[in-house]
């Protein structure tokens, strides 16, 4: 499966993805693209899923159609999302196109 991270999303989740190919939006030249055009041009570049940590995106973006999928990390920082990797890959693995999948993330994990 093609995976595209956006902004948000910690690099270092991708050592945990061993199974698809993933990229970074940074990596793109997409890290300043607004919401709509970031899923644009994943789409047109084959991409089956974006993982955002945007919580709003959902809202501000219409997904239903798409080709694309959408995972929302609940939480921004690698401290917290570390321990919830089996979970992420779990997510990425079901979502469907077109629709969203959120991952809990509880902040009291840090440690």
């Amino acid at each position: 499966m093609k995976v595209l991270f956006d902004h948000g999303t910690p690099a270092p989740l991708r050592r945990y993805l061993t199974d698809h190919a993933v990229d970074r939006s940074a990596e793109k030249g997409w890290e300043q693209l607004e919401n709509g055009e970031l899923i644009r041009r994943a789409e047109n570049e084959g991409y089956d899923v974006i993982v955002t940590t945007d919580q709003n995106m959902r809202y501000q973006q219409n997904m239903t159609g798409r080709r694309l999928a959408n995972v929302v990390l609940m939480a921004t920082g690698w401290g917290y999302v570390r321990h919830r990797t089996t979970e992420i890959r779990m997510a990425i693995d079901a979502v469907q196109p077109g629709h969203v999948q959120e991952v809990q993330i509880p902040r009291e994990m840090k440690r």
